[in-house]
């Protein structure tokens, strides 16, 4: 539709993870969701820095976690100084970011037309 999500990295390692990203959006079109994440949970992969972009809509939330749920465990968030977030993108933060990431989650609101 209306929406794009974008991912972008720089990472070291070569495992040959599995990774997934779904995006959606509610029925109305109100809200659009961007979700990145390693499914067996923790990546082994060392990143450098990393980028989720969106377009058509402003971010309302979002969360970045240095391990993602799998089975007993839960999902390990990042520490605040690790990423920011503006209305379009949520990012590594220079020097602070610890190099572990495994999940990315954005929801984002559509801007509303006025009448």
């Amino acid at each position: 539709g209306d929406y794009s999500c974008s991912f972008t990295y720089s990472a070291q390692g070569g495992t040959n993870e599995q990774w997934q990203m779904t995006v959606g959006a509610s029925e109305d079109s109100g809200l659009f969701s961007c979700s990145i994440w390693r499914p067996q949970g923790k990546s082994y992969l060392f990143f450098t820095q990393f980028k989720a972009e969106v377009k058509g809509a402003k971010i309302e939330h979002a969360m970045a976690y240095s391990q993602a749920a799998t089975g007993a465990l839960s999902d390990v968030p990042l520490k605040q100084e690790e990423f920011g977030i503006t209305e379009t993108a949520v990012s590594h933060t220079e020097g602070k970011f610890r190099f572990e990431l495994s999940k990315l989650m954005i929801v984002a609101k559509a801007p509303r037309d006025e009448l």
